[in-house]
């Protein structure tokens, strides 16, 4: 049942008219959900922006929602309400979720998609564990299989599903290379543990042969697409996997099957949420595994900065401008 204190309204940002987020976004006043069979209703403390947030605005997302309609991704906060057959949380529970429509100050969620948080895990550093460290988990260990020692190439790695990535590979023993934009974000992805870092500008195909001795990049972590895949089919190694993430270039790649057959290289889908809907126990134990590398101290999520909530629409922006680092979080509720 939901906790008394809920209010019977809350406020919510909607997209109401397709376009940039800055445009498509309002600030309304919604009846407040009650979590059905199966649900937990979450009071939001934190939602971590996405680049899908951009699309959902934008109207370019794969999933389409019928206006107007809430965003936002991935979220932290308390449980206040419990649905009829859920047995593993209570009121009170920190947690952790992902699915759209979470950028309102409550949000019912399905049980099997609410993953529980430590206490000494912040709302705002684990808003964005359910849907950037989950695709670069999936895609690392579930997709490329990626071993100790072997040569990891990250796109975009200053930015928040890169940083994972980065943050990932070194913690499974792999030696990271990441590729940035800017100098500052140099800094960035080194701080997240790259060994090497390449400039965007710079000839990326070269630099990797010279850092990996011609050997090449073993995995391919690509949520650019675009110039990177590219890049990312001439550099990769022998028997090499590149995973493909999204396209925040803009530009979808073609594949010429004939260069992956010479060249005996993988080329990998990754949409987690797949794995969210058919096989829910692999994220369950992509969570706690993460949960374990949290509590190690291995991994650490990088906030670029947080904004209150009534600018929500500005850290979107944000993202849309590609001028970020690590994650943009909207802070909902202290």
């Amino acid at each position: 049942m939901p906790n008394t204190d809920v209010p019977h309204t809350m406020r919510a940002w909607r997209v109401t008219t397709l376009g940039e987020p800055a445009d498509a976004l309002t600030l309304d006043e919604v009846e407040s959900p009650a979590p059905a069979d199966g649900e937990v209703l979450i009071r939001v403390a934190a939602v971590a922006a996405n680049f899908p947030d951009v699309l959902l605005a934008r109207g370019q997302y794969q999933v389409k929602p019928e206006l107007p309609f809430i965003p936002g991704v991935e979220c932290s906060g308390t449980v206040v309400g419990i649905g009829a057959g859920v047995a593993d949380f209570s009121v009170g529970d920190r947690v952790v979720a992902g699915r759209i429509g979470v950028l309102a100050e409550y949000v019912t969620v399905e049980a099997a998609s609410v993953h529980a948080i430590p206490d000494d895990f912040g709302f705002v550093a684990a808003s964005g564990l359910s849907i950037a460290y989950q695709t670069a988990w999936f895609a690392l260990h579930r997709r490329a299989r990626l071993r100790a020692g072997e040569w990891l190439l990250v796109h975009a790695a200053a930015g928040g599903v890169g940083a994972a990535a980065v943050q990932l590979g070194v913690a499974a023993g792999a030696r990271v290379i990441g590729v940035v934009g800017s100098e500052a974000k140099a800094a960035v992805a080194r701080g997240a543990g790259a060994e090497h870092v390449i400039l965007r500008s710079d000839d990326i195909v070269g630099e990797v042969k010279r850092i990996t001795g011609g050997h090449g990049a073993d995995v391919v972590f690509d949520p650019v697409g675009g110039p990177a895949f590219a890049a990312s089919t001439r550099s990769v190694a022998f028997e090499g996997r590149i995973v493909v993430i999204g396209f925040a270039s803009g530009e979808i790649p073609q594949l010429a099957v004939n260069h992956a057959l010479v060249k005996n290289y993988a080329v990998l889908g990754l949409y987690w949420g797949l794995y969210q809907e058919r096989l829910p126990k692999l994220v369950d134990e992509a969570h706690d595994a993460l949960i374990g590398l949290f509590e190690e101290g291995r991994i650490d999520p990088v906030v670029d900065h947080v904004v209150p909530f009534e600018r929500a629409p500005d850290a979107i922006t944000a993202l849309a401008t590609g001028a970020t680092v690590g994650r943009v979080v909207i802070e909902v509720a202290a």
